[in-house]
């Protein structure tokens, strides 16, 4: 590993944009392995700069068939099969021709048919070795359409699990999965944890004030509704933004901000966003309780004990103007919503900036974790996650974040955590000292060098014997 003119093609049958582990799969292959790297992806979203930038990693954008999601839901199951043949014959085109012959194929699944088929027969042809790096099982994805009992979801699962036991060698996301593989599946595979690279970072003071100029026109535009984030960013000086001011080139927080609550979502059906909205409108109805309830002279004093809340939800999906709709009908006092997607550049400062991240991914499989409470971390950012079975791998309940299971639980850490923001929120800032702990023991570039980079080096050396 390391010699000149090695070579490795990285698949994903996906957005390459939406699609950061890879991304940072073909960094470190370049940086760290020094290999000429091809990615075969579909466009959609722009990559990292680092990965558009960097001279040894060459991008294949594959056209993906959208004229197939034209047709009518009752031919499903055919529709199925028919975006299944053209991805292969694309994927065949690019693998087998398009793409320089590589040492080694490293493909995401899912989703795996016909990913894992299409990348066995090209390192079969061009005698290359064939990692797999297992996010999630494709089947439980699609048995949430289907259900688990469906034939599809039957011959799916074991294609996925045949042409997953024909690879050189695997890699996996958590020791659950890794025991899952092993115990189930007679795959061996290594733990690779997701890790934030860099550029997933605490931001700035004057980084945080220049993000809030450059979105301050996506935070004008209430979804549907006229609400207190409206009301005060009329009322704002040029030299301002909801959450910083800045007098005579010195910029500070203001003390009477929101408090700032981020979530990623690919809005997709394995993420309950009406959690969210449920705990919001209890946050909203407790503080407008609380403060109706209080006599005059402690109405002030009530008003600043809990902060308004405004929850910027990033990512794209299917079920996004399905929730756009719920929200306009919320009618709420010290809560709102902004829905936008960033860059790739802008998505690290958000997460650098906010007061506490809301994860809602519960995991097909049960077996995969969510990379973007990793990128939280990463940021010293604290995380109210839903719980399930293996997310107290990454999330340590009470030390770098909380786990819930419903709404109402949700309602109750908003409002432990934001008592007396911003300057007396001692639980709060208790969790982001844990989340800055585990945010700087560990970055992307060391784990893939300890983990995945001897893997990529046995698995090509015995490929070339």
């Amino acid at each position: 590993m390391g010699k000149r003119g090695g070579r490795a093609c990285v698949v994903v049958l996906g957005d390459l944009g939406r699609s950061p582990r890879m991304q940072y799969h073909a960094l470190s292959l370049a940086r760290q392995a020094s290999l000429q790297v091809d990615i075969v992806a579909y466009g959609g979203s722009i990559p990292h700069e680092a990965v558009l930038k960097h001279p040894s990693i060459h991008i294949h954008t594959m056209a993906q068939p959208r004229f197939i999601n034209l047709l009518p839901k009752i031919l499903y199951p055919v529709t199925l099969l028919l975006k299944a043949f053209i991805q292969f014959t694309m994927l065949l085109w690019f693998l087998f021709v398009k793409v320089p012959a590589p040492d080694i194929f490293l493909v995401q699944n899912p989703p795996s048919v016909p990913t894992l088929i299409a990348v066995k027969w090209a390192s079969s042809w061009r005698r290359a070795a064939f990692v797999v790096d297992w996010h999630n099982f494709g089947y439980t994805l699609l048995a949430l359409s289907l259900g688990r009992n469906n034939v599809f979801v039957s011959l799916y699962r074991w294609f996925e699990k045949r042409y997953g036991k024909m690879a050189t060698g695997s890699l996996c996301v958590t020791k659950a999965m890794q025991h899952e593989l092993e115990q189930n599946w007679g795959v061996s595979a290594k733990v690779l944890y997701d890790q934030p690279p860099e550029f997933f970072r605490p931001a700035l003071l004057e980084e945080r004030h220049e993000l809030f100029c450059r979105v301050k026109k996506d935070l004008c535009h209430p979804i549907g509704v006229y609400d207190i984030i409206s009301r005060e960013l009329e009322n704002q000086e040029l030299n301002e933004t909801l959450f910083t001011t800045k007098r005579n080139d010195e910029i500070s927080l203001k003390q009477n901000r929101p408090a700032l609550v981020v979530s990623s979502t690919s809005w997709t059906p394995d993420e309950n966003f009406g959690i969210l909205l449920e705990a919001a409108v209890m946050y909203d109805r407790r503080v407008a309780a609380r403060s109706e309830g209080s006599d005059t002279a402690e109405i002030s004093e009530e008003q600043h004990l809990y902060p308004n809340l405004l929850f910027i939800i990033t990512g794209k999906g299917p079920e996004k103007e399905m929730y756009e709709e719920k929200i306009k009908r919320l009618n709420l006092k010290h809560v709102a919503f902004r829905t936008m997607w960033l860059s790739a550049e802008d998505y690290p400062l958000l997460l650098g900036s906010a007061d506490l991240g809301v994860c809602l991914h519960t995991s097909s499989s049960g077996l995969d974790l969510p990379m973007k409470v990793v990128d939280m971390f990463g940021c010293g950012l604290p995380v109210c996650s839903v719980s399930y079975s293996c997310i107290q791998e990454l999330v340590k309940d009470g030390q770098n974040g909380l786990l819930f299971s419903s709404s109402s639980e949700l309602a109750d850490q908003l409002l432990i955590l934001f008592k007396g923001f911003p300057g007396n929120c001692d639980a709060l800032m208790s969790l982001k000292a844990g989340a800055m702990e585990t945010g700087s023991s560990g970055r992307w570039a060391t784990e893939w060098e300890d983990c995945a980079k001897p893997l990529i080096t046995q698995v090509v050396s015995q490929n070339a014997d």
